[in-house]
């Protein structure tokens, strides 16, 4: 007999065992991994955690992504109203069950509730019916739950998940939807109104159960104050507070870089580089810009700010009227890519400075051109012959600038912007060709105003830095794609552009010294204006984001003035210094902008960039001898050594020469050979149209009549007379003005010309009237 209840009880205790080894098992595996699967809101904050910007969450929720910590105010606030013993109990408080159930028996319905903050927190998880089976359930959860996670993880989850009225769920979210900022600084009534209102969500309708609201975030105040969280000034002071009257909308700046975040980290909480305070000076700024532009039919504007020394963007402006809905509003002109214009020409000239193939007061060619029927102009419609280069890229001349591609080399440049982050260029280098130079290609404001940082972060001395804009935390390193003396020397160049609406802008010492360019893509679409000191980068761009041209959309006048408005709410700062051992002394020719040749008289003594060394010397100075009277040229063996004049001679090519002394009257033509002296040794005449190897499209008259073009000539010589010549057959001649027109059928043609001294000079061209 004892020795069967033996062995029942080591039965009872086996048994014992496994149900204890079964319930702990269950115990420790009922709870899921993740207790919550709700879908967040997209959460962005500048710099300092400021909300710029929400979007709602896929299930149409306002429930911000949790916070590390619940701010100690509303902490307290929700202890003391919803779980006074939360920090004593183990997930369920049978104190509390027993005088819950004792008080709903005696009023014979449910008047109290007996649940803890983690039993809250696991019945918002479960989302079940409430029986008493759930009950039981949500206390094992309760239980379970405590061991997982720590007291204050359990209240930032029961905060961060409770319901605070309508479709606002979390403390969070409710902070800016009520008040207006972020939990942190509510103040004892608001945070006390936040701690009672997912016991009664509806409530917080605001235009009723007002008044029940009030009295139960009054006594929860009283009781703060009576257990001495509060003292009796901050009590006094928190009942005079009134509740909110409706609920806020959420603050919406920079709405355009919200969306792009909220697309590329979807339910999470992204800190940006934003500076909120700067963000809404210029969204300010230009939101007043733009309803001035749109008087005008110039519908859409954008800009952004950069620091330079850390490569962080500071302020965004996708574009104005995004509220609006307005067509085009929605486009992040930052983003989108948009014809150049002349924006580019400066990465150019530091390219050319930085390998030694000019010089920055270097004539270049401002002539007419037609390579294989590319024909581009300057934006004036004028030639002036030859200009400097730092002149022509402070001005923004097209002709020089494609001279200047031209012999860089179109794949070289394509190279070069592709380093300095231009995204755009997705075509090989052939597809632009020289129209690179001049918009033929597409680029991203935001990446265009990051090149231009560039130049400043090298013209700073700086080795290496972030190759883009920088937004969030990303930290990848680039290499300096130009020298720090080309940089500094082309920022040295953009400082002399011509600022808008300014007279004699030089002489006012209270604007700061900014390096900036602009430009305007063809057909007037895009305008931009893109500007640089030590400290900032500014890019701004007008135009309509459909793509409608406007004919006052020029950069300097539209973008400029932007530019300009912004600079003016930023601190100055001292401009870059020269780097050091960049430069070496050298003697250049004054006229041309070429090192000095031994024919050169007018020299100056400059800093020019050591590369600089191996450009040529000075081509257009020449050694003649003229006449006692200088009317004629000579060679020395047709007169005595004693009735010639040795004169240094400033000679341009003869298109150059014929627009350039047309705006510079002290230019002096050569004189020509006196008859029996000598023969010209260079070419004395030369096409302006057509030009070699030209297409040309002849358009047939409205009546029916073949097409014509006028064959255009200069001569050095003006009283020379040219015979004209096409395709074996004679034309006719020309004195003084060399212009003949013609009307030749379709196919290629040979036109030369012979002068009175015998010179002659041929080109090339192919005719077509089909389009």
């Amino acid at each position: 007999m004892s020795k069967s209840l033996n062995v029942n009880k080591r039965k009872a205790w086996r048994y014992l065992r496994y149900f204890l080894a079964f319930f702990f098992i269950l115990f420790f595996f009922c709870l899921p991994k993740q207790l919550f699967d709700d879908p967040f809101s997209s959460v962005v904050l500048d710099r300092e955690g400021v909300l710029m910007g929400a979007r709602i969450a896929p299930d149409g929720q306002w429930r911000f992504p949790l916070e590390s910590e619940i701010p100690s105010k509303l902490k307290k606030c929700i202890i003391r109203f919803e779980d006074d013993y939360f920090y004593y109990h183990w997930g369920i408080n049978p104190i509390s069950i027993s005088k819950a159930f004792v008080s709903n028996l005696k009023a014979r319905k449910v008047v109290r509730g007996g649940s803890t903050i983690t039993m809250q927190t696991i019945r918002m998880a479960r989302r079940q019916p409430r029986t008493i089976l759930e009950k039981m359930k949500e206390a094992i959860w309760a239980t379970r739950l405590e061991f997982r996670y720590s007291k204050d993880q359990i209240l930032n989850l029961y905060a961060s998940h409770a319901p605070f009225g309508g479709n606002v769920v979390g403390y969070s979210a409710a902070s800016w939807r009520y008040f207006g900022h972020t939990a942190t600084a509510l103040s004892w009534a608001e945070a006390a109104t936040l701690a009672v209102l997912p016991n009664a969500p509806s409530a917080i309708h605001l235009s009723k159960e007002r008044e029940s609201l009030k009295l139960k975030r009054d006594k929860l105040l009283r009781k703060l104050y009576e257990k001495g969280d509060i003292s009796e000034t901050d009590y006094l002071l928190a009942k005079e507070e009134e509740l909110p009257h409706e609920p806020l909308a959420l603050p919406q700046l920079a709405p355009h870089l919200v969306d792009k975040l909220a697309l590329e980290s979807p339910q999470k909480e992204v800190i940006t580089t934003i500076d909120a305070g700067l963000q809404s000076k210029m969204e300010a700024l230009l939101n007043e810009w733009n309803r001035k532009y749109q008087q005008h039919h110039i519908k859409d504007i954008a800009a952004i700010l950069i620091d330079v020394e850390t490569s962080e963007v500071l302020a965004y402006h996708g574009n104005s009227g995004f509220s609006t809905k307005r067509v085009g509003s929605q486009v992040d002109i930052i983003q989108s890519p948009r014809s150049t214009g002349s924006i580019l020409k400066p990465f150019l000239l530091a390219a050319m400075l930085d390998e030694g193939k000019l010089l920055v007061n270097q004539l270049l060619p401002d002539i007419p051109i037609n390579i294989n029927g590319f024909t581009p102009q300057n934006f004036s419609l004028r030639y002036e012959g030859a200009v400097p280069a730092a002149e022509a890229i402070s001005r923004s001349l097209n002709i020089p600038s494609v001279y200047m591609l031209k012999d860089y080399s179109v794949p070289k440049f394509y190279d070069k912007l592709k380093k300095l982050g231009l995204s755009t260029l997705t075509k090989p280098a052939g597809h632009y060709g020289l129209s690179l130079i001049l918009g033929g290609a597409e680029g991203k404001l935001g990446e265009i105003t990051a090149a231009y940082m560039h130049i400043a972060q090298i013209a700073l001395g700086k080795s290496s830095t972030y190759p883009k804009y920088r937004l969030g935390e990303e930290d990848i390193l680039w290499k300096p794609t130009y020298s720090a003396g080309s940089s500094w020397q082309t920022l040295d160049v953009l400082k002399e552009v011509n600022r808008p609406g300014e007279i004699a802008w030089k002489m006012l010492p209270s604007i700061q010294t900014i390096a900036w360019k602009t430009g305007t893509s063809h057909g007037f679409r895009d305008g931009w204006a893109v500007g640089v000191t030590p400290k900032y980068a500014v890019g701004v761009w007008v135009g309509n984001a459909t793509g409608e041209g406007n004919a006052e959309l020029v950069g300097g006048r539209v973008a400029g003035p932007v530019l300009f408005d912004i600079f003016n709410a930023l601190p100055s700062s001292k401009w870059f210094e020269r780097p050091k051992d960049a430069f070496v002394d050298a003697e250049v020719c004054r006229q041309s902008g070429y090192l000095k040749s031994r024919f050169c008289n007018d020299v100056d003594t400059v800093l020019i960039l050591s590369q600089g060394i191996r450009t040529p010397s000075c081509p257009y100075h020449h050694l003649v001898h003229l006449t006692p009277d200088e009317k004629y040229r000579v060679y020395t063996s047709c007169l005595d050594s004693e009735e010639t004049i040795e004169k240094s001679w400033f000679t341009l090519p003869p298109v150059w020469e014929w627009y350039y002394k047309a705006v510079h009257p002290s230019y002096q033509v050569l004189p020509p050979f006196k008859e029996g002296c000598g023969e010209d040794y260079r070419q004395p005449m030369q096409f302006i149209y057509p030009q070699m190897n030209a297409e040309i499209l002849l358009a047939k008259q409205l009546e029916g009549s073949e097409g014509s073009l006028t064959l255009d000539l200069v001569h050095s010589n003006k009283e020379a007379i040219i015979y004209w010549h096409m395709d074996g057959n004679y034309l006719g001649e020309t004195q003084f003005i060399h212009k003949f027109t013609i009307s030749p059928k379709d196919g290629e043609h040979n036109v030369t010309v012979v002068d009175n001294q015998g010179n002659t000079q041929s080109v090339h061209f192919s005719t077509t009237s089909k389009l």
